[in-house]
């Protein structure tokens, strides 16, 4: 019963974390960035799930709800680079180029949000991810030092769906982790204006 309890700490710790920073795109305050964390690649293009994520935030772009997206993701090799994926996808749905900012680095959840924090200086942020990863992605940003809401998008309860919800039970643990010992990202690296620049192109 004691190997129970302590499994589902990490679990139960995420939920309260975050209980009260979960919105919808209807009724999450006006804030200057959201962050959309990757999900993939398919042929190049984002996957259907970091679509919809993509999706999100430009709405929440279009209803004027933020002013920049940064995108975080992987581009760990030549031959796979989210972030400049995720670009291209936002500027053909509508929010122009200059309101994009790239992390190339985001290869973990913990990872993106220490560097939003630490190198492109975003204290605020509206998350963007699947309902299943949104609870662990404000629970860390939070220990991050990024103050956030978190939107969830809705997805068809997929074979896929149902992978990711199972995963985020084992994640639960690395994140509780992460938060407890706040480990360097795989890599840091200077602090960069690309935010700054970009909620100062209103002129």
């Amino acid at each position: 019963m004691g190997l129970c309890v302590l499994a589902l700490l990490p679990a139960t710790w995420m939920f309260v974390t975050s209980a009260d920073r979960l919105r919808t795109p209807a009724d999450v305050p006006r804030t200057e960035v959201a962050l959309v964390f990757g999900a993939g690649l398919w042929a190049g293009e984002p996957s259907p799930y970091l679509a919809h994520r993509l999706d999100a935030a430009a709405e929440l772009y279009r209803t004027g709800r933020i002013k920049v997206v940064l995108v975080t993701g992987d581009n760990s090799r030549k031959d796979y680079d989210e972030p400049s994926a995720m670009r291209a996808y936002l500027i053909r749905h509508g929010v122009p180029d200059r309101r994009i900012v790239s992390d190339y680095a985001g290869f973990d959840t913990w990872d993106s949000c220490v560097r939003a924090r630490k190198v492109f200086g975003v204290h605020r942020a509206v998350l963007i991810s699947q309902e299943f990863h949104i609870r662990r992605a404000v629970a860390l940003c939070r220990a991050a030092g990024v103050a956030p809401y978190g939107i969830g998008v809705t997805d068809v309860r997929d074979t896929t769906w149902y992978y990711g919800a199972t995963r985020e039970v084992f994640a639960a643990g690395k994140a509780a982790l992460d938060a407890l010992f706040q480990p360097d990202p795989h890599f840091l690296g200077p602090h960069e204006q690309g935010v700054t620049r970009a909620l100062a192109s209103d002129g």
